[in-house]
């Protein structure tokens, strides 16, 4: 306690009503939550199996235990659920699934089998699929955020497109149903219309959650504002953590006014505000607050810090955003030679992927080491989510979407029209795909060698699911992977031995991530082995376990939460930051507070940067400064004009650091 402020004390201390911190940037938000579980623990009588946490990123999840786990030291801490919304969900599904017309053992569909159902959906209506899949499922998505039936949508159907998506929604759930699936929507969505409708479920969680913690309050959506809300009941035993002034997700569902939704749920609410900013200089926090200040507020807060005023805020111009990359990246490379700072002490954030390049490129000439956050993820990779199907039909032999991936992985000269009679003869059975290849009745269907090979693969793995209860999952799992020789298929289908070998590293690290998940809880099945696997952001994990020293370019969605010495803020235009379709949309609040998180980010130095000219869609247009550089104080802010010379004693350090480079790679050349 004696490392917190009065503040954050108040915080953690208080336990009688509900309690909103409003919490800014930098303020010890995460130390106030895990001081209040252990506070929980060692001064209010509860047991932790009583508490739960929840947030939005395994990251988050895994940095609470490890400061609880300090914490608490030697006190008892099992059973207290720190975890996820989606993990949270997941386990009161694993439960009360039944009373949902869910078998035990349900799929977890991720976004590209989404995609794919809907597809084929809209290749039944006979429809347009390319982009028709996504946006389908983007809206399906919003409506299930929003706790919105089929039913009710397609009565508020105001024209056909709305009406044909909502007639999709109706058929996405019913297969998902047939399949004993559930997509990440359904996390949050089931377990909501559990406690809506089962007293007995009702009882059960909020008897077992006494204590509900939230953190990142104002990026939940509609179904979390309702899941919290039910779980904690009239009495009000709930801390929630949050800064409207962060909330960048609406595209996602978010509701920053679920943070004002509170104060009419619980007429008892307290408010304690987190104003103290241990991060940033004074000059970079009053930026931040002028910047902000031109959004409407609930509650007013403003930000402040002990670190002194801190240096000016430099904006650069720039010609365009090749020179922008370039003056970037040079800036980076002097003061690393120059003044010894690691290159893991510089991110440059942008608002759009595209930006990445021209760095990428400038970052690669002079041999700097970066990591690009956002990179394709572990388990989108093709060879990743072909081994997940697999694992998936043997611990779910209904997850009709794994079998139609799997069963020409490798090839089993198995055609679509086959594919097609198959799948015809199992709906008017009303039983799965794998079920069906099995069946005697399917004689009449398929000629005689297609049905054998459907049968031969259905008894195959009929085999090996069997041998699931006698070994280690695995060990079936490797098993699996060399009996279809995949190392084979990798190379075939690779478009050279080096990617096939990259591939197959990748399988190679999924069957070892699989043996570490088993070790830590051997008395899991295989179902719960990839239930976690397909919640885990692998990602994040790499990354952390690299520890590499390396320059961080990163989108501001993706750098909320993060904190760096030195960040640079590229492409601040119009049109870009603010976003060319939220300035047509009416949406600039939401620019603005991107725009407040990067600026956020800064320890100790923040620079600006913009382009007078920026390649876009192929052809280079005219830029205009942000209307958000002109909400910034401008005694705080030091301008780089275009074409204004170079200070005295800017010529020197770029001199000295052009020398330092040629040494530096003449001394790596020497070496090698």
């Amino acid at each position: 306690m004696q490392q917190l402020n009065p503040q954050q004390q108040a915080a953690v201390r208080h336990i009688g009503t509900p309690l909103l911190v409003l919490a800014g940037a930098g303020s010890g938000k995460t130390g106030v939550i895990t001081h209040k579980i252990a506070y929980l623990i060692e001064h209010c009588g509860y047991a932790p199996h009583q508490i739960a946490a929840v947030t939005f990123t395994n990251k988050a999840a895994r940095e609470m235990k490890e400061r609880v786990g300090l914490l608490l030291k030697d006190r008892p801490s099992r059973g207290l659920r720190i975890s996820t919304f989606h993990n949270l969900g997941l386990n009161m599904l694993r439960r009360d699934c039944r009373e949902l017309g869910y078998k035990p053992g349900f799929s977890l569909f991720d976004a590209q089998d989404s995609e794919a159902l809907i597809r084929e959906l809209l290749r039944q209506h006979q429809r347009e699929q390319s982009e028709a899949a996504s946006t389908a499922l983007w809206r399906i998505s919003a409506w299930k955020s929003a706790l919105r039936t089929p039913e009710q949508v397609l009565s508020l159907a105001d024209n056909e497109l709305e009406a044909l998506h909502a007639r999709l929604y109706a058929e996405y759930q019913r297969h998902l149903h047939a399949y004993n699936a559930v997509d990440f929507d359904d996390l949050i969505g089931l377990p909501t219309r559990l406690l809506q409708t089962s007293e007995r479920a009702l009882n059960h969680w909020r008897q077992r959650i006494r204590y509900l913690l939230v953190d990142e309050y104002q990026d939940t959506n509609q179904s979390q504002y309702e899941l919290v809300r039910l779980l904690v009941g009239e009495r009000g035993s709930l801390t929630v953590v949050g800064d409207d002034d962060q909330s960048i997700y609406a595209w996602r569902g978010a509701r920053p006014e679920n943070l004002a939704q509170l104060q009419q749920d619980y007429p008892n609410l307290r408010l304690i505000k987190l104003e103290q900013n241990y991060r940033s200089s004074n000059r970079i926090l009053s930026s931040a607050n002028r910047l902000i200040s031109f959004n409407p507020h609930v509650f007013e807060k403003r930000l402040w810090s002990e670190h002194g005023p801190g240096d000016p805020i430099r904006v650069i111009e720039c010609r365009d955003d090749e020179a922008e990359a370039q003056r970037v990246v040079a800036e980076i490379l002097q003061a690393h030679l120059l003044q010894g700072l690691g290159y893991g002490s510089f991110a440059v954030l942008f608002r759009g992927n595209h930006q990445a390049r021209p760095v990428e490129k400038a970052l690669r000439e002079q041999q700097i080491p970066y990591f690009l956050s956002g990179g394709q993820s572990f388990f989108a990779r093709s060879e990743i989510k072909d081994c997940m199907a697999y694992l998936r039909l043997l611990a779910n032999p209904e997850d009709d979407a794994a079998f139609l991936r799997v069963i020409n992985c490798p090839r089993r000269q198995i055609g679509p029209s086959s594919l097609e009679k198959l799948a015809g003869y199992a709906r008017q059975r009303e039983i799965p795909l794998l079920a069906a290849c099995d069946e005697l009745g399917l004689a009449e269907q398929l000629k005689p060698r297609a049905r054998e090979r459907l049968q031969e693969f259905a008894q195959w793995l009929g085999g090996l699911a069997r041998q699931l209860d006698q070994e280690p999952p695995v060990n079936s799992v490797r098993r699996l992977l060399e009996q279809i020789d995949y190392p084979a298929w990798l190379k075939e289908t690779s478009s050279s031995d080096a990617q096939a070998e990259r591939r197959l590293q990748n399988v190679t690290d999924l069957t070892q991530w699989l043996q570490r998940l088993h070790d830590k809880q051997p008395e899991q099945g295989l179902i719960d082995l990839v239930n976690k696997l397909a919640l885990l952001d692998l990602l994040d994990r790499q990354d952390e376990e690299g520890g590499d020293d390396r320059v961080h370019l990163m989108t501001l969605h993706a750098a909320k939460g993060l904190e760096f010495d030195r960040v640079y803020l590229i492409g601040m235009e119009e049109e870009l930051l603010p976003h060319r379709s939220s300035i047509e949309e009416d949406n600039i609040e939401e620019e603005r507070r991107l725009a407040y998180v990067g600026i956020t980010r800064a320890r100790r130095q923040l620079n600006i940067s913009l382009a007078k000219r920026r390649r876009r869609y192929g052809e280079n247009i005219s830029c205009e400064p942000s209307r958000f550089l002109a909400e910034l104080p401008e005694e705080h802010l030091r301008w780089h004009r275009l074409g204004e010379k170079p200070s005295e004693e800017e010529r020197k350090a770029q001199g000295s650091a052009h020398l330092a480079g040629i040494r530096a790679m003449l001394g790596q050349r020497t070496e090698d």
